[in-house]
C-alpha cells in the first residue's frame, strides 16, 4: 500500500470536526463541570436542612420535573428559533440565578423552598440547552462523524459533571457552603460567552398561518409514535431513567448513613461516574460496530442491571464506586447509540419536535424515579430502592434481547431514506 493511499485513508477517517462544534464542545464541557458542582453541593445543602429522605430527594424531583413539563414545548421552540442565541440567553439566566441563591445562602434566608424553586429552574433550562445541542450538533457535524462528536460531548459531560464537578464541589461545600453555587454561576457565563462565538446559524422555521402550537406538537408526537423502534426505544428508556433516577436521588443518604462517608467521599463517589464515562466514549462507537446496536444496547442495561445489585448487596465504599462505574458506562453507551439513531432516522425538519416527544417520554421516568426512591428509602431503607432497579433493569435486558433476536434496529436502517423533498415533508407530517 502506498503512501497516499494510507493518507488518504487516514484522512477519510480522521473526524472532520468543525470550529463550531469545537466551540458548542467546550461551552458544553464547561458547564458541565459547573452542573457537577451544583450536582454534588445542592443534596448536601439539602442534608443541612433536613434529614427526611422524601424533602432531600424533593430537590431531584425538583430538577427533573421540567423534563416532563416543558419537554414538548422546548422541541417546538428548538424548531423555531435560532439554537446558539436560544442557549447563550438561557445561560446567562441560569448563571443569575445561581448567584441569587449564593446570596440567599451567605445571607442566611436560603431554605427549602428556594433551593427546589433555583433546581426547578435550572432545571427548566436545561431542557432546552439539551434539546437544542443535540439538534445543533447534525447541523455542524459531518454524518460520518456523528457518532465520535455525540461520544465526545457525552464524555466531556460525565467527567465535568460526574467527576470534576462533584469533587470541586464538595471540597467548596466544606469550605463555604454558598461557594459552589458562586462557581457555577461562573461557568454557565464562560459557556453563554463561548456560544457567542459560534458563527454558524441555524435558520429558524418560519411559522405557517395554518398549523397552530398545537398541531405543530402534534406532528412530532405522531410521526414518532408511528415508528415502532424509536416509540419503543423511548419506552425502554423511561425504565432505565425510573431505576437510574431513583438510585441517585437516595445515593447521598446512601452514603452518610449505611456508607458512612463524608461529603466529600460523597463527591468521590459521584466522581467515580466519569471513569465508566471516559471508558465508554471511548469504546461506544467500537463496542457498537462490533457487537452490532442492538447487541452494544444489551450489554448496557446488563451492565446498568449489575451495578444497581452491586449497590444493593454490598455496603462497601469501594464496591459502590464500581458500581457507579459500571452504571455510568452503560447509561453513556446506550446514549450514544440511541441518539445517533434518533439523529439518522428523524427527518431534519421534524428532529427538534420528535426528540422533545422522545425525552418527554424517556425523560418522564426521572422525577417519578427521584419520587419513588424517596419514599421507598423512606419506608424500606436505600438497598431496597437499588433491589427495585436492578429488577426493573433486568426486564429491560430481557426486553432488548427479544428485539435483538429479531435484528429490529438493522433493518430499519436498512429502510431509510433521506425526506429532502416538499412532497416527503408533507407525507411525514400527515
Amino acid at each position: 500500500m502506498s503512501a497516499a493511499t494510507t493518507a488518504a485513508r487516514a484522512t477519510r477517517t480522521r473526524p472532520r470536526l468543525s470550529p463550531d462544534f469545537l466551540r458548542l464542545w467546550w461551552a458544553d464541557g464547561i458547564s458541565a463541570i459547573g452542573d457537577g458542582v451544583t450536582i454534588a453541593a445542592a443534596p448536601l445543602l439539602a442534608t443541612r436542612l433536613t434529614d427526611d429522605p422524601r424533602l432531600i430527594v424533593a430537590a431531584s424531583v425538583a430538577f427533573t420535573a421540567p423534563f416532563v413539563l416543558f419537554g414538548i414545548p422546548a422541541g417546538l421552540l428548538v424548531d423555531r428559533l435560532d439554537l446558539r442565541r436560544t442557549m447563550m440567553w438561557v445561560n446567562l439566566a441560569r448563571a443569575g440565578l445561581l448567584a441569587v441563591l449564593a446570596a440567599g445562602i451567605v445571607g442566611g434566608w436560603a431554605g427549602l423552598p428556594l433551593l427546589y424553586f433555583s433546581m426547578f429552574l435550572l432545571g427548566t433550562g436545561d431542557v432546552f440547552c439539551r434539546n437544542a445541542a443535540q439538534v445543533l450538533v447534525p447541523s455542524i457535524t459531518p454524518r460520518e462523524d456523528l457518532a465520535v462528536a455525540n461520544a465526545r460531548i457525552m464524555a466531556t459531560q460525565e467527567a465535568g459533571a460526574g467527576f470534576v464537578g462533584p469533587l470541586v464541589g464538595a471540597l467548596l461545600f466544606g469550605v463555604a457552603v454558598a461557594l459552589p453555587f458562586g462557581l457555577d454561576a461562573v461557568t454557565f457565563l464562560c459557556s453563554a460567552i463561548l456560544l457567542s462565538r459560534i458563527r454558524y446559524r441555524r435558520p429558524a422555521a418560519t411559522p405557517t398561518a395554518t398549523a397552530g402550537l398545537l398541531s405543530e406538537m402534534l406532528v412530532g408526537a405522531k410521526w414518532l409514535w408511528r415508528h415502532y423502534l424509536l416509540r419503543s426505544l423511548a419506552l425502554l428508556s423511561c425504565l432505565i431513567n425510573l431505576a437510574g433516577s431513583a438510585m441517585l436521588a437516595v445515593l447521598v443518604v446512601h452514603s452518610a448513613e449505611v456508607l458512612r462517608l463524608s461529603p466529600f467521599g460523597y463527591g468521590a463517589l459521584l466522581a467515580c461516574q466519569a471513569v465508566g464515562a471516559v471508558l465508554a466514549s471511548r469504546f461506544a462507537p467500537m463496542l457498537a460496530r462490533r457487537l452490532g446496536r442492538e447487541g452494544a444496547l444489551v450489554a448496557t442495561a446488563v451492565l446498568i442491571a449489575i451495578s444497581e445489585l452491586v449497590l444493593a448487596i454490598a455496603p462497601i465504599p469501594y464496591a459502590a464506586g464500581v458500581a457507579l462505574a459500571l452504571f455510568s458506562c452503560g447509561t453513556v453507551t446506550w446514549n450514544v447509540v440511541v441518539v445517533v439513531l434518533r439523529q439518522t432516522l428523524v427527518p431534519t425538519h421534524l428532529l427538534g419536535r420528535a426528540n422533545s416527544v422522545y425525552r418527554l417520554i424517556s425523560w418522564g421516568g426521572l422525577p417519578i424515579g427521584a419520587a419513588t426512591g424517596g419514599f421507598l428509602a423512606a419506608a424500606a431503607g436505600t438497598p431496597a430502592v437499588f433491589g427495585a432497579g436492578a429488577a426493573a433493569m433486568g426486564v429491560v435486558a430481557v426486553a432488548l434481547l427479544l428485539g435483538a433476536r429479531r435484528h429490529w434496529i438493522s433493518r430499519v436502517e436498512q429502510d431509510v431514506r433521506p425526506c429532502t423533498t416538499v412532497e416527503d415533508r408533507a407525507k411525514e407530517e400527515r
